[in-house]
C-alpha cells in the first residue's frame, strides 16, 4: 500500500464535505522525548538543596510518569526524606522554575520520530501532544527540541478542567486540534496514556521504551511498538480494523 492510501484508509474516504484529516497525538515525556535525564537532575538538584542524598538515574527514571510533584515524593521517599505539604508545595514550583530553565540540557528525541513525523505529515496526517506536563513547559521543551511547529495543538495538564486519564483531556486536544476521535489515535508510554485513550473510546499504540511500572503489554494497549519505525505499520493496522 502506498503512503498515502493510509489517510483515506483511515475510518473513510476523505471528501469536499468532510475534509477533517487524520490525527496522531502523542503523549511527551517516554514518548516524543527521553526527557528523564533532565527531570530527574531538576529532582536530585532540590532533593541536595533540602540536605537528602540524591536518587541514582537508573533509580530515579523508573519513578518519572506521574508528575513533578509525584517525582519529588517518590525522591524523598527513597531518600528517607520526609517534608510537610506546605513544603512540598514550595518544592514544586521550585523545581518547574529549575527545570524549565534547563528543560533540554540533555532531553533528546527518541529515534525515528522525525522521520515518522514526516511520513504520515506526507500523508495528510496532523499532529497533537496531550501531556499530563504544564503546557507552558511542554511548549518549551519542543521548540527547544525544534519540532513544537509540526503540532496543530500542545495541551497540558492546566490546558482543561480535567487531565488525563479523564479520556476528556484527548478529545478536548483532538477539538482544539480540529480533529476527530474517530480520525484520531493516540500514541503513549504508560497506563496514564493507555487508560486516557480507553476512557475516550480511541484506539492507542503504546510505545515500549517509556516509563511505566510494569511492562507496557499489561495495560493491554491496541498496539505495541518498540520503535518509531514500527508507527506506521501500527496506525496502518488499526486504521484496517475500525
Amino acid at each position: 500500500m502506498l503512503d498515502a492510501d493510509l489517510a483515506t484508509l483511515y475510518v473513510k474516504p476523505m471528501t469536499s464535505s468532510d475534509p477533517v484529516q487524520p490525527l496522531l497525538v502523542f503523549d511527551l515525556d517516554g514518548t516524543l522525548a527521553e526527557t528523564a535525564p533532565d527531570l530527574v537532575a531538576t529532582l536530585n538538584v532540590l532533593l541536595t538543596r533540602e540536605g537528602f542524598p540524591p536518587v541514582p538515574y537508573e533509580t530515579a527514571r523508573s519513578m518519572v510518569g506521574g508528575g513533578a510533584r509525584a517525582l519529588i515524593e517518590r525522591g524523598l521517599a527513597h531518600s528517607g526524606g520526609s517534608l510537610p505539604a506546605a513544603r512540598i508545595d514550595a518544592m514544586f514550583d521550585e523545581y518547574l522554575s529549575y527545570y524549565d530553565a534547563h528543560i533540554a540540557d540533555a532531553t533528546t528525541l527518541f529515534p525515528g520520530v522525525g522521520a515518522a513525523l514526516d511520513r504520515f505529515e506526507a500523508a495528510g496526517w496532523r499532529f497533537a501532544v496531550c501531556t499530563n506536563k504544564i503546557e507552558y513547559s511542554a511548549v518549551l521543551l519542543l521548540e527547544a527540541l525544534g519540532i513544537a511547529g509540526r503540532f496543530s495543538a500542545i495541551c497540558g495538564k492546566n490546558s482543561f478542567p480535567m487531565s488525563k486519564p479523564d479520556g476528556r483531556a484527548l478529545l478536548m486536544t483532538i477539538d482544539k486540534a480540529g480533529g476527530r476521535s474517530d480520525r484520531a489515535i493516540m500514541v503513549g508510554d504508560s497506563k496514564t496514556d493507555i487508560e486516557t485513550a480507553q476512557n475516550a473510546r480511541v484506539p492507542v499504540v503504546a510505545v515500549d521504551f517509556g516509563y511505566t511500572e510494569l511492562p507496557v503489554e499489561a495495560y493491554e494497549p491496541d498496539r505495541v511498538i518498540s520503535h518509531f519505525d514500527d508507527l506506521w505499520d501500527a496506525a496502518e493496522s488499526l486504521a484496517k480494523t475500525r
